[in-house]
């Protein structure tokens, strides 16, 4: 019985020479952390600061969010792998064009690889250098493992994969896909994700969400997300649009943009269209400013000035459109307010 009380327990055991032992990480002085990074005034006027370059016309600059969203099928993985190819090449995406050739990742957690195979090849018949794709498929195939962007080790992952390739811009297709357990209508949840989101920013990084729109017309999920974005994309289709139009035919509109006035991110309908083999013409024109206004309505702005700030047009061409509404039937005037009268001039709701 002494023998056993006798023997050595953890607490006893004599340090081992040679022997590395984890070591608790040091506790982070806050206080000197903050009291070195706070500037004055007058220091932060002289303090060299590199600025963002465009990536992508006026309106995408480096390290910025952004997010484009959608209902389904209308054409939003279209336009943003155009997007991404445009600034992998240095070259043009309608009007929109870019300042340089950049690297870009393309994450891809939803569609079909063989989708995505014809959708590259058909949007430029040679391969870019400075685009790559991170496919569910092929991490999948060649490795057996899901790709979610939740988990912390996965997003650590990707900013080091990210950074040893000289990534400037990821795009996510989409945010219901790659981030599987994250609650959408959760603005908590989106804490699960945002902490990553400012590392990228802070490394220059661009991150682009694509994203589904719900049954209202609006994106999906909580609007905590929007805090944090630089600019949103909203694609609807056209007011026009027939059942005889083939492609995919859809109006891109700023419903949020921070790096430039509206009247350099100007509403465009787009048409992607197959040419009858394997490639597509795309083609981009300026949208119908009607068209437009009753967007704006449909979002809930119903004052002549607030429609006018976000057009960048007059009060005098917006009271111009509004009477020409009036005239069609699906606007009234109610004090200040502009009001939708009939279902033709409200946003029907989409399947999800």
């Amino acid at each position: 019985m002494n023998a056993l009380l006798d023997r050595p327990t953890l607490l006893d055991v004599p340090e081992v020479a040679g022997l590395d032992l984890p070591k608790t990480p040091p506790t982070p002085d806050w206080l000197d952390t903050i009291g070195q990074a706070t500037v004055t005034a007058a220091e932060l006027r002289t303090m060299p600061v590199q600025p963002r370059e465009a990536l992508l016309a006026k309106w995408f600059l480096q390290a910025d969010l952004g997010f484009i969203f959608a209902p389904r099928g209308v054409g939003k993985t279209w336009l943003t792998m155009l997007i991404a190819r445009a600034i992998a090449e240095g070259s043009q995406a309608g009007q929109w064009k870019a300042s340089k050739p950049r690297r870009v990742l393309y994450v891809d957690g939803e569609m079909a690889l063989d989708l995505t195979k014809q959708r590259d090849l058909a949007l430029a018949p040679q391969p870019s250098e400075n685009l790559l794709y991170l496919h569910h498929e092929v991490v999948f195939e060649r490795t057996g493992m899901v790709l979610n962007l939740t988990a912390p080790l996965v997003q650590e992952a990707l900013v080091q994969h990210a950074l040893a390739n000289r990534v400037e811009v990821i795009f996510l297709d989409n945010l219901s896909c790659l981030f599987s357990g994250v609650k959408e209508n959760d603005a908590d949840s989106w804490e699960q994700i945002l902490p990553w989101l400012l590392q990228l920013r802070r490394r220059r990084i661009a991150v682009v969400f694509v994203a589904h729109a719900g049954r209202n017309g609006f994106m999906r999920g909580t609007s905590r997300r929007e805090d944090a974005a630089v600019w949103i994309l909203s694609l609807s289709e056209p007011a026009a649009l027939t059942e005889a139009a083939s492609g995919a035919r859809f109006v891109a509109r700023f419903t949020k943009c921070r790096n430039t006035p509206s009247e350099d991110a100007p509403t465009l309908e787009w048409h992607f269209q197959r040419d009858g083999t394997d490639g597509v013409r795309v083609s981009c024109n300026p949208a119908d400013q009607l068209a437009v206004f009753r967007s704006w309505i449909e979002d809930g702005l119903e004052t002549c000035g607030d429609i006018a700030s976000e057009m960048g047009i007059s009060k005098g061409s917006v009271s111009k459109l509004a009477k020409r509404a009036q005239k069609a039937g699906w606007l009234a005037h109610k004090g200040r307010r502009y009001v939708l009268t009939s279902p033709e001039g409200q946003r029907q709701p989409y399947a999800d």
